[in-house]
């Protein structure tokens, strides 16, 4: 094979092999939150301290229909909380958010959109 036919062929099976990933990690739907001063705080009123669990509060808030903010759309795929604790774990993984998103929600009360995959999560800031 010639070095253009090499390169041609590497060059198709990355493209497959992209196509196969983004398929087994299909994107659900997305949704948009504020994240607000009562996210902040567990339940039971202690102050959470990583960013995972202030998002993860934020879906248990909107779901309990506790405490909701204007912002908050309501979402199909964390309604219980098995399914909170499992996106805890997502929202937890390696490119789920990066350092400034994750400050933005410990330390403040950003609009955050999330992706929400079958396998991950992808949280960034729209405000």
């Amino acid at each position: 094979m010639t070095k253009p036919g090499i390169a041609a062929a590497a060059l198709l099976a990355s493209m497959l092999l992209s196509a196969g990933v983004a398929h087994a990690d299909q994107l659900l739907g997305t949704y948009v939150a504020r994240i607000s001063e009562k996210d902040h705080l567990a339940s039971d009123g202690y102050v959470l301290d990583s960013a995972a669990q202030v998002v993860r509060q934020d879906r248990a808030n909107v779901h309990r229909h506790i405490q909701t903010d204007e912002e908050d759309d309501i979402d199909a795929w964390f309604t219980s909380n098995a399914k909170r604790s499992r996106f805890e774990q997502l929202l937890n993984r390696p490119g789920a958010m990066n350092e400034a998103t994750r400050n933005a929600i410990l330390n403040g009360d950003p609009l955050i959109e999330v992706d929400v995959y079958r396998q991950s999560v992808r949280v960034r800031i729209l405000d």
